[in-house]
């Protein structure tokens, strides 16, 4: 499948005034539009001063390189995703006890990262270009959190928790668990950006969607873990 987006489309204006020590969150800021109209490969170093105002040259006071640049945009990305999932009620959710508010939970979870998906192609694009979710010897990125504090993976992992809190999943299932929810959901979400339901109505979308949701909640507790 391509990962390709159009880099032709320009950007929306972003400010071009910084106050003194915010050169890299403007920078930031104006990768993030770069990404929004053409996905990671348009996030550029020279692209971005231009977009603040400011030489090329001064990026690197805060930037070791392109891919520094990229993975601070990435994190951004990443955040903006976690934020759709929040709007979505998973926190809302998670806070209140039982089966019914956990099935909740993973439901939004899925909700908002499609709708992220559908909203902000170039940015979901971006997001995901890259190695992503826990791995060996790689820190957590803090700035890849939403408003809670916890970035997608950490909320999807949250609400399986919540699930097997509520006695839906057994504890024994739960290892591994996330992979299998998010395969399905991204897999889902990738269909409709560059597969069979490109440019199908969004109503059919959405319908699928919910589909899929359904299968996810229902075979959760019939998955093996891990190993198992």
């Amino acid at each position: 499948m391509s990962a390709t987006v159009s880099a032709t489309a320009k950007p929306s204006a972003v400010r071009r005034t910084y106050r003194h020590g915010d050169l890299r969150r403007a920078l930031i800021q104006a990768g993030l539009e770069l990404a929004r109209h053409g996905g990671p490969q348009a996030v550029v170093l020279r692209a971005a001063t231009r977009e603040v105002g400011v030489a090329p040259n001064a990026a690197y006071r805060h930037f070791a390189d392109h891919a520094a640049l990229v993975d601070a945009v990435r994190a951004a990305a990443l955040a903006e995703a976690a934020r759709d999932m929040e709007a979505a009620g998973t926190g809302l959710w998670l806070a209140q006890p039982g089966p019914e508010a956990a099935r909740r939970a993973l439901r939004a979870v899925g909700q908002g990262y499609l709708r992220f998906a559908r909203r902000e192609p170039g940015l979901f694009r971006t997001a995901f270009a890259g190695v992503f979710g826990p791995q060996p010897g790689r820190p957590r990125d803090p700035a890849a959190a939403g408003d809670s504090g916890y970035n997608p993976f950490e909320l999807l992992a949250r609400a399986l928790d919540a699930m097997v809190a509520a006695g839906i999943l057994e504890p024994a299932r739960r290892p591994g668990a996330e992979y299998l929810a998010w395969s399905a959901v991204h897999g889902m979400a990738w269909l409709a950006l560059e597969g069979p339901l490109r440019g199908a109505e969004p109503g059919a979308v959405e319908a699928q969607a919910e589909r899929l949701l359904d299968m996810v909640e229902a075979g959760l507790p019939c998955v093996r873990a891990v190993g198992g």
